[in-house]
């Protein structure tokens, strides 16, 4: 016959289960959550839980949102992928190092994601290919004048 497990244990396996997973990497507040839901931890144990990590500087979503970004970004993906997954993940803002890019930037790293990918010939000519690179360009969250003047840049030895 199994005991039931007290407030003491829920806790405790809150707890440790909450850091196992921010020491392998950073985590949204509602990340978190949903993962020590799925362990069948009460609510109200959750969110205290939660609330002293956060208190003591382990659980941070602008820290999370600002890695997450750079890691995405770095990956080739553009702003608003990237704000529709912090979005998803419980961040309703965008991170400092979002909001420090310039519209130019994003076009810079378009064209290099296109020059990666597929090369910079013209597409003058060849509308299907054109329409598929733009797809490609649009799922990586480029929005439509970036995939615009990413389709319009030209390789200089052409």
């Amino acid at each position: 016959m199994t005991k039931p497990e007290n407030q003491d244990d829920q806790e405790y396996k809150a707890r440790a289960a909450a850091l196992r997973l921010l020491a392998r990497r950073e985590h949204s507040r509602l990340e978190l959550s949903l993962k020590l839901r799925q362990r069948k931890i009460e609510a109200a144990i959750i969110e205290a839980v939660l609330d002293d990590y956060e208190g003591e500087g382990w659980l941070d979503d602008n820290r999370f949102a600002d890695v997450y970004a750079r890691q995405r970004m770095d990956l080739g993906y553009g702003p608003l992928r990237i704000l529709g997954e912090l979005q998803q993940r419980g961040v309703h803002h965008a991170p400092e190092c979002l909001t420090e890019m310039t519209e130019e930037d994003w076009c810079r790293r378009a064209v290099a994601l296109r020059a990666k990918r597929f090369g910079l010939s013209d597409l003058d000519e060849d509308w299907d290919e054109k329409v598929r690179q733009a797809r490609f360009l649009n799922r990586r969250g480029f929005s439509a004048g970036q995939v615009e003047r990413a389709l319009e840049t030209r390789s200089q030895d052409s």
